[in-house]
């Protein structure tokens, strides 16, 4: 017997993150493959960069845990060789190639800082609630500062810091358009009840940083367009979820052929990816 519903019941939330509502708008159907196929289809091999990546972040993280007195460049490093992911390289010569590289650049990156001022979190989950989703995510770190007027605690406010390791170069207008960051100032804001409206991408290869002040209705936009997002996915999950098989198919999840199909995860389980662009090698997105 279907369950009876009440007048004035609460909707259910959608719950989501910045990262699945991203993979929708890249591609339906990788979205199918990454949430809803289970068994999930088999991936391809690792990504040298999302294994570098993986370890620049988490060696910059560790930095922030260890005791203020042992927070030194050298001590970054270390962190950096003990932690290293060595998955994806072409060989045991150009993992430790990049290791050399990726030890100067956080060596470097950590020499700008000062360890004595703490971070409000560093990987700290925070996530808000509207009447439409639930939605959560995970920050690289979280700092508090001085805004710029006056000196009294009332101009302080949190900045989100997300970490780049990739080739390409950053800039305001990636700052400024990030939906990711944009929902992460908002949930931080709500969850510490602080003023949250800065945030800032660290290219760490070259210590460059774009920021973006963002408004409360820049913020504003974001969410609402995270609602629609949100809104095409519970569409969508719902179809799948049905068990009929037009609801299922690649008609209900169109791919979105382009250049990008040669780094898919799940390029061997789609015909129009394989047409759209040649596979790549695990290791060609390195600056080598």
């Amino acid at each position: 017997m279907p369950q009876l519903g009440f007048d004035g019941m609460p909707r259910r939330l959608y719950p989501c993150t910045p990262s699945r509502l991203r993979a929708w708008l890249d591609c339906p159907r990788r979205y199918r493959m990454t949430y809803l196929e289970r068994p999930m289809p088999p991936k391809g091999p690792p990504w040298a960069h999302n294994s570098f990546g993986a370890s620049v972040h988490n060696a910059l993280a560790g930095w922030w845990r260890l005791p203020l007195s042992e927070r030194d460049p050298p001590a970054a490093v270390r962190l950096l060789e003990r932690g290293w992911i060595s998955e994806g390289y072409a060989d045991g010569v150009q993992s430790l190639r990049q290791l050399d590289r990726a030890k100067a650049m956080v060596e470097r990156y950590v020499s700008a800082l000062d360890p004595a001022v703490e971070p409000v979190g560093v990987e700290r989950t925070v996530a808000t609630k509207t009447d439409l989703i639930a939605v959560s995510g995970r920050i690289d770190r979280l700092d508090d500062r001085q805004a710029p007027a006056g000196p009294s605690d009332a101009g302080r406010s949190l900045v989100v810091v997300d970490y780049k390791t990739g080739r390409a170069s950053i800039s305001e207008q990636d700052a400024r358009g990030s939906m990711t960051m944009a929902l992460y100032a908002l949930a931080a804001g709500r969850v510490l009840r602080r003023p949250c409206l800065t945030v800032e991408l660290h290219h760490v290869p070259t210590g460059q940083v774009a920021r973006w002040e963002h408004t409360p209705e820049s913020l504003g936009r974001h969410l609402r367009r995270a609602e629609d997002i949100a809104g095409e996915c519970a569409a969508a999950d719902a179809t799948y979820a049905s068990g009929e098989e037009s609801g299922r198919g690649d008609e209900a999840f169109p791919a979105t052929p382009g250049g990008w199909c040669g780094w898919c995860d799940f390029r061997a389980h789609c015909a129009e990816g394989q047409a759209a662009a040649p596979a790549r090698r695990p290791w060609d997105s390195l600056a080598d």
